[in-house]
């Protein structure tokens, strides 16, 4: 089967499952095809899912069967409020997702953090080539109050949930660190590389950071967090990359007076050799920008 056929059959089973059912211009609307090959594409998925769907003669449409299990589509909320989080933030168009009638949602506001495209496309270009680059950049440390250019060997991106980070081997300290993206005001002078991404340890490293219930709230309570964070052994283990150890901190209040049960639901029960792990990792983002 072609990909684009399959990739249709797949929009089918998302609509019948999320919005209990789908016709021929739900077809026609999201990829261009037309009547004829919508209603060939619903054939073909009846025959070949022949439980899964029925006919609505009055909502002239197909409905979901209390049967229905999806062949094509790995059923995942987190894939469905993904869509509405980016339309929500303004991200996308409901057009551009798979959603046909989209609830009433509102995503936390933030304040935007502002990345020249051009700059982003030319910094693309500089992890390609395995290139070194000088870089315009602002430092928040108190050694470096002023703007300057400083030579980076970057290698990858990544994120804290509000804000990108260039992982980079940095040629002033010699070592490799975290860079704000959207303090990057200008790139300049491509050279040749300082250490690679095979030398970057605290990147390629990573540590089984062991999350539990915070042992101070009720059992019930304690109860309801293993059921909201899917630990069915009371307890769920995350393997992160050593360089985001800190932000994985900061992001689940794991910082916080554990005296607030309240507060920090969950824990990490492994907390000692997390510790350890956090101390050893080199280049954060507190000594780095």
């Amino acid at each position: 089967m072609r990909w684009g056929a399959e990739q249709r059959l797949e929009f089918i089973e998302f609509r019948a499952f999320w919005e209990g059912g789908v016709n021929r211009s739900d077809i026609t609307d999201r990829f261009g095809v037309s009547t004829p090959q919508a209603s060939n594409d619903l054939s073909q998925y009846r025959e070949l899912a022949p439980t899964n769907l029925v006919y609505d003669a009055s909502a002239k449409r197909y409905v979901a069967t209390p049967e229905f299990a999806p062949r094509y589509l790995a059923l995942s909320a987190d894939r469905y409020l993904s869509q509405l989080r980016a339309k929500a933030e303004g991200v996308i168009s409901l057009d551009e997702t798979w959603i046909g009638v989209a609830p009433d949602a509102q995503a936390m506001p933030a304040p935007a953090r502002r990345v020249d495209p051009q700059l982003l496309r030319d910094l693309l270009a500089v992890i390609r080539e395995g290139a070194s680059v000088e870089v315009w950049y602002q430092s928040m440390s108190p050694l470096r109050p002023d703007a300057e250019w400083r030579r980076i060997t970057p290698h990858a991106f990544g994120s804290d949930g509000l804000r990108w980070h260039v992982r980079g081997f940095c040629h002033i300290d010699g070592v490799f660190k975290d860079f704000v993206l959207s303090r990057w005001r200008g790139l300049r002078a491509k050279g040749p590389a300082g250490a690679g991404p095979s030398a970057d340890q605290d990147w390629s490293d990573t540590f089984g950071v062991k999350l539990a219930p915070n042992p101070a709230l009720s059992a019930s309570q304690q109860e309801a967090v293993a059921w909201e964070y899917d630990m069915p052994m009371g307890s769920v283990e995350l393997s992160v990359r050593k360089a985001l150890l800190y932000y994985l901190k900061k992001r689940l209040r794991l910082d916080l007076d554990h005296d607030l049960p309240s507060e920090t639901p969950v824990i990490v029960a492994n907390r000692e050799a997390f510790e350890m792990a956090l101390a050893s990792a080199k280049g954060l983002v507190r000594g780095s920008v």
